[in-house]
């Protein structure tokens, strides 16, 4: 199967998730390198995993995962995976809330070429 890179284009059939945390500045960089393992060690290799994406806010008190997974199904078989959850728990351990939510993408802009 060939690698799918993050698409943002409407009509796609990935789910997105922005995941929110909220978390101690002095926690920032711990959350991330949760996150990041997360992903390389876990989420990557379940089937519909399509990409994750860490950012950091520059404030210091939030880091948000924008995911993508092939479909709905996809991402909550993924919730109900034993090691993902074992991550999931620790990521949540270093903060004070998190919000996930889904998402689909209804419009994207560009630039215009001058």
């Amino acid at each position: 199967m060939e690698a799918m890179a993050t698409r943002i284009e409407r009509g796609s059939a990935v789910c997105t998730l922005i995941n929110v945390f909220t978390v101690a500045p002095e926690r920032q960089g711990e959350l991330v390198k949760v996150l990041e393992e997360a992903t390389e060690q876990v989420m990557r290799y379940l089937p519909g995993f399509v990409s994750a994406n860490i950012h950091r806010g520059l404030d210091g008190t939030r880091v948000a995962n924008y995911a993508q997974w092939a479909s709905r199904e996809h991402f909550e078989a993924m919730l109900r995976n034993p090691r993902a959850q074992e991550h999931m728990r620790a990521a949540a351990a270093l903060v004070e809330k998190f919000e996930p939510h889904l998402y689909e993408v209804v419009s994207t802009h560009q630039r215009s070429a001058p």
